[in-house]
């Protein structure tokens, strides 16, 4: 078999990487501009809820026609095609004057973004060897960490300096330029002999609808999202609203769990690959996730304990650095498994996340206005890390081995 060369390998996973941070940034600038937005509107925050989940609804409704279009025609034009259409629905953010067309364009712009993971997921399936895909995953899901700090913090900023519509023009220019470069420069596969795009025990044969890995990779991407996705919506909002800090101090200490998310991609991408070389086969996937969720369970309750910022963030980060330890794991797992089928499974994990991160969106002010804290919603979080610890012990139990 032909590999494409190292440094051929290595662009395409930058490359892969930048989408994922500006996806995020693109994402995260809702939250970070939210305040303003809800001044200037006359939203409240129980409704605001809905605009975080008006995104996650399109985001979940598109996501595996998503992927499976990857599957079809390529990440080249379906990711091309995805950042087009989501600048434009960002551009179009800036001017909304209403709650309905805001509500509106942040639905469109989560069915425009659906196609970004699967797609990249299925680039790296195409490019990468299955020995290098553990890092590869990480450093995707590093992208979007970095995304989002950068987001947090440097869209704040821009909301501050330039006002919130300015801001959502900037960040559409970027994606346009973007889209341009991929279409331009990338090729679905390499040149010469094609890559095989599964693990080599030829899982790629198997029908996922009768593999239980198919359904507890996606269940266990829902509940790492329930206590991720607070880092790309009410974290900010309630870090300014809880401890009185300022949108500045409130975007810096946003940013620290996503920076400590980050990093946990890097070092589980590299424990994976690590693992699989030595011929830990499944345990390369399936340790890192569960000692991942382990980990996120006990640091809830100490944040929720926190009655300052800086304690409360030491917790919430190292709860993110447990669950953020477990994406490498279930995206390279989706690659081994799903063979030609990559971009659909990776859509459906992906799908089941996005219910998640509305889970979040909408449940948590709810529980949070009723309680008047955060240890009911913590407390769901740490009972759905524990099942997703379980899930993990249970998957890639299938006859045949990485």
């Amino acid at each position: 078999m032909i590999r494409p060369s190292p440094s051929r390998r290595r662009a395409v996973t930058t490359c892969v990487c930048s989408l994922a941070f500006l996806t995020i940034v693109d994402r995260v600038s809702i939250s970070a501009a939210k305040t303003e937005i809800s001044a200037e509107l006359g939203i409240s925050d129980a409704l605001f809820g809905w605009v975080f989940g008006a995104f996650t609804v399109g985001y979940t409704l598109l996501m595996m026609p998503s992927g499976w279009l990857a599957d079809r025609v390529g990440p080249r034009k379906t990711l091309a095609l995805c950042v087009l259409a989501w600048s434009v629905l960002t551009a179009l953010t800036g001017w909304v004057y209403g709650t309905l067309a805001l509500l509106a364009v942040r639905f469109l712009f989560g069915l425009t973004q659906a196609g970004a993971f699967p797609g990249a997921a299925r680039a790296i399936a195409n490019w990468l060897p299955v020995e290098e895909r553990g890092l590869a995953m990480g450093l995707l899901n590093t992208g979007s960490r970095l995304g989002a700090a950068f987001g947090l913090w440097g869209v704040s900023v821009s909301v501050v300096r330039f006002g919130w519509r300015e801001s959502f023009w900037g960040l559409a220019a970027a994606g346009v330029v973007w889209a341009a470069f991929w279409f331009w420069w990338f090729r679905d596969r390499p040149p010469g002999e094609i890559l095989k795009t599964a693990a080599p025990s030829g899982a790629a044969e198997v029908n996922l609808l009768r593999m239980p890995s198919a359904y507890l990779l996606p269940f266990q991407y829902f509940a790492s999202q329930v206590t991720f996705f607070l880092c790309f919506t009410w974290l900010l909002p309630y870090l300014r609203t809880r401890f009185r800090l300022s949108a500045g101090d409130a975007g810096f200490y946003a940013a620290i769990p996503l920076y400590v998310g980050a990093m946990a991609n890097w070092v589980s991408g590299n424990v994976v690959d690590r693992l699989y070389r030595v011929g830990r086969g499944i345990w390369s996937r399936k340790l890192p996730a569960i000692c991942g969720f382990a980990l996120a369970s006990a640091a809830l309750p100490l944040a929720a304990a926190m009655e300052a910022p800086g304690g409360f963030i030491l917790f919430f980060a190292i709860a993110t650095f447990g669950v953020d330890l477990t994406l490498s794991p279930s995206w390279t797992a989706c690659a081994d498994i799903g063979g030609k089928h990559t971009g659909t499974l990776s859509g459906a994990m992906n799908m089941m996340g996005s219910v998640g991160g509305l889970v979040s969106s909408v449940l948590f002010p709810v529980l949070f206005t009723a309680t008047g804290g955060i240890w009911v919603y913590f407390s769901l979080a740490i009972v759905l890390n524990l099942a997703g610890a379980v899930a993990w012990w249970l998957a890639l139990r299938e006859p045949k081995k990485l």
